[in-house]
């Protein structure tokens, strides 16, 4: 029995309605209990800003698209070496760092359970495998349905049923957490050199819209009852005058869950544009901020942009391609049979371009527009927008009006016509960047109730202690102290043990992978299905019987069985 104690710290715990009490907290074996004895070990917190553990929902850090962004950039990678001392092994790389450097860097931020937010079913265990190298995070993976050959057969025929089976049967073979779509239909269509330009237009040789798959997998998705709800990269990402299409998305979405949102939209930043050519390309974040404040059944996050170099990586073939003849660098492009894609293409966001300018603008003002924090969380779409060690600067720019005022003055001159954030003046206190960071991420994943995101009892012992007094910090005026106090914690505790302190790892650690298994009736189990066999023989270049992931390629297996209506 190990046990801890965490005495004097200043509690802001949204989930439990605690906003900036002292307390302490009691910790026995991992989970955070009631009480402990007089041998627990003592750490005195002396009234410091203490959270639950930080949760990224929506970031790239591992699989076969984030580690082809690694070899395609060496120079990336000579960037951020660090050699190996104590616990910490050696690591390289920026905007793609290897898994041990992620590991690290989300760790010192106080950052304990990631979410990777597109998972190809056919390269899971490249996935999983580079999981167990990310040892100082609990990890889920969103998996990839958007051009799958089998859901949008059934999603054509009719059968909703026959889409939940099928995204059923992959989830469990796979051991994904969630269903991700990217530009739904859009990718598969890039397999034929062509694209979906919104919901509207028919997949190539499928017979369905975007809008079909999206409020067809919608619907199986509560059918299968997961945790989490759909996670949507909306079609036409990265388009002057986008914002339509987004607005468009969100109106298929009805309100089917009591617990949680019915969509998860990710890095809205990048789908939350106005204009109809880049010459006259402006922000559109008020009308999305607002019809997302009217519909609690939308969650999103930022996807913010900040300036300087990063990798972009997505399963949107054709958006990446059109990203290549913008920037005309280096361009990767990857197929997933009958299942999904991939694009990649290094970028540098300068201040002094227009476009990025505007970008920049957008998720700042999606985060300060949008009425409740908990239906606008914080993210980069890490690397996209930047990479997630920004995370500091960004809360510093969100609760600093003179902050952002400060940064608009060195970017492009006629930003300001384009925009509406040097007339936002809302700046947010610490129990909304809590929610935003923390809070907002577990309720949005639905893995409050398996211990994420609170520090109630019973919870995991997942505690980030920053060396922040708040009634000490006014964050308006002293944003570089915020900035600094989010970038390195006091401590960081992982399942009750201290495995960060003032920026440096202390042990190994092993995490835990969540992934879902419904429980479906035999007459749906795909897996003995005659046509859906039939099919992966005939079109697949892997047996079927080779497909799923073993459970020796997770650390530690948390499955969570859920119980369906089919």
């Amino acid at each position: 029995m190990t046990e801890l104690l965490v005495k004097n710290a200043c509690v802001i715990d949204p989930l439990r309605g605690i906003n900036g009490e002292t307390m302490d907290i009691a910790i026995r074996d991992g989970k955070i209990v009631e009480e402990v004895s007089d041998a627990a070990e003592v750490i005195d917190a002396r009234g410091m800003l203490t959270m639950p553990g930080g949760i990224d929902s929506h970031t790239h850090i591992c699989g076969t698209k984030v580690n082809f962004g690694r070899y395609m950039s060496p120079e990336d990678m000579r960037a951020g070496r660090t050699p190996r001392r104590g616990a910490m092994h050696a690591t390289s790389g920026y905007s793609v760092p290897t898994t041990y450097g992620n590991s690290y860097r989300y760790s010192v931020m106080g950052y304990t359970t990631l979410l990777e937010g597109a998972m190809a079913p056919l390269e899971a265990r490249h996935t999983h495998e580079e999981f167990t190298y990310t040892p100082l995070q609990d990890t889920m993976a969103n998996t990839l349905f958007d051009g799958n050959w089998g859901v949008m057969e059934a999603i054509r025929d009719g059968d909703i049923k026959r889409v939940a089976a099928i995204i059923a049967w992959t989830l469990k073979a796979v051991k994904g957490f969630g269903i991700k779509l990217t530009n739904p239909g859009g990718t598969e269509a890039w397999q034929w050199g062509k694209n979906v330009s919104c919901i509207r237009d028919p997949v190539p040789y499928f017979e369905v819209t975007p809008a079909e798959i999206i409020r067809s997998v919608v619907e199986a998705n509560e059918l299968l009852h997961l945790p989490h709800s759909v996670h949507l990269h909306c079609n036409n990402l990265g388009t002057p005058g986008n914002y339509s299409c987004t607005l468009g998305s969100f109106g298929l979405i009805p309100d089917l869950n009591e617990k949680r949102q019915t969509l998860y939209a990710t890095h809205v930043q990048f789908h939350a544009y106005g204009g109809s050519d880049w010459k006259d390309f402006c922000s559109k974040s008020e009308p999305i901020a607002n019809f997302v404040s009217m519909r609690p059944q939308i969650v999103m996050d930022m996807g913010q942009v900040m300036f300087g170099r990063t990798t972009t990586m997505t399963a949107d073939g054709p958006m990446e391609f059109n990203l290549y003849r913008l920037h005309h660098e280096k361009w990767s492009n990857h197929d997933v049979e009958l299942e999904t894609g991939s694009g990649i293409i290094p970028v540098i966001y300068r201040r002094k371009n227009l476009v990025n300018s505007i970008m920049w603008a957008i998720g700042l003002e999606l985060a300060l527009l949008t009425k409740s924090p908990w239906q606008c969380l914080l993210t980069t779409d890490n690397p996209n927008g930047a990479p997630f060690v920004k995370y500091p600067e960004i809360i510093g720019l969100l609760m600093s009006k003179r902050y952002r005022d400060a940064e608009f003055a060195t970017i492009h001159p006629d930003t300001e016509s384009r925009v509406p954030l040097p007339a936002i003046e809302r700046e947010l206190d610490w129990h909304e960047i809590a929610v935003m960071t923390r809070a907002g991420q577990a309720r949005a994943l639905g893995i409050q109730d398996l211990g994420k995101g609170h520090l109630g009892p019973g919870a995991d012992a997942d505690v980030a202690i920053y060396p922040l007094k708040i009634d000490e910090v006014d964050p308006s005026a002293e944003y570089q102290r915020v900035i600094d106090g989010f970038s390195r914690t006091e401590y960081t505790i992982k399942r009750g043990r201290v495995v960060a302190r003032r920026g440096e790892c202390l042990v190994h650690g092993s995490n835990a992978t969540f992934w879902v298994a419904p429980k479906v009736p035999e007459n749906y189990d795909m897996g003995k299905d005659p046509d859906f066999i039939e099919k992966f023989d005939r079109y697949y270049t892997v047996r079927m019987s080779n497909y799923p992931v073993q459970k020796e390629y997770l650390a530690r297996n948390r499955c969570i069985e859920t119980e369906v209506e089919l």
